[in-house]
């Protein structure tokens, strides 16, 4: 990852991280002031941005990509080389947290379509239990070879999310990927969010907001819920 990651700092003592990866054609910029206002006063966010590179889906144009996406068919062909090297920059990631005395069980990865599909992928192939994966939109990579690929513990909590109105990673994609999960994890939530199509809302985030609060237990930035309607924070341009 040649672009310095956008990196939020703890407003507390540091004793947890974020690493979450944005969609595909955004950057870190993307995520970290949405991420910045839900996560706790403990923990750091780091928001990386993705190499530019050629995409096959989108007729070889280049852009910000985690890995090469070659159709939208969930049983179609994968770039395996390219996930499995996203992923082990991410694991680099985690490992830099670690030396820097963050517990690895302390750490949560998450990411937004393309970028949560590499944040599955990335914490189950992770050989250390973290704190949880937060997955927006998104689907397993590889699933043909899971549990056969996993080397995490069948705890780690994942919490994934998806619109019903989703026409860019369908909302059925993201169903069957939870389904497939529950078989070899034990700890899967899967919310749906009536009609919300290929991005986030106010919902969303204060789920996102709540889950983080209760996987670090830090609760300092929890406040009663409000009531929101259709206001959504739109990835206008993150495609994946």
């Amino acid at each position: 990852m040649s672009i310095a990651p956008v990196i939020v700092e703890a407003t507390a003592k540091h004793t947890a991280t974020l690493i979450f990866m944005h969609g595909l054609g955004d950057t870190g910029h993307g995520w970290s002031s949405a991420l910045a206002a839900i996560r706790p006063a403990c923990m750091k966010v780091v928001c990386p941005t993705a190499p530019t590179q050629p995409v096959s889906l989108n007729a070889g144009f280049r852009m910000p990509s985690w890995f090469d996406l070659k159709t939208l068919d969930i049983s179609g062909p994968e770039d395996e080389e390219g996930i499995k090297a996203a992923s082990a920059n991410i694991h680099t990631m985690i490992n830099t947290e670690i030396e820097k005395g963050v517990p690895a069980e302390r750490i949560v990865l998450g990411g937004f379509s393309q970028g949560g599909a590499l944040a599955l992928y990335s914490a189950l192939t992770y050989s250390k239990p973290l704190a949880g994966v937060v997955a927006l939109s998104c689907w397993l990579p590889l699933h043909k070879q899971f549990p056969g690929l996993k080397k995490n513990s069948d705890e780690i909590p994942i919490f994934q999310c998806h619109g019903d109105f989703d026409p860019v990673v369908p909302y059925k994609f993201g169903q069957m990927s939870a389904s497939f999960l529950k078989n070899f994890m034990k700890n899967v939530t899967f919310k749906t969010y009536n009609g919300l199509s290929h991005s986030s809302s106010d919902e969303e985030m204060d789920d996102m907001k709540d889950i983080l609060a209760k996987w670090t237990n830090d609760y300092s930035n929890v406040t009663p819920r409000r009531r929101s309607t259709a206001s959504n924070v739109e990835q206008c341009c993150h495609i994946l």
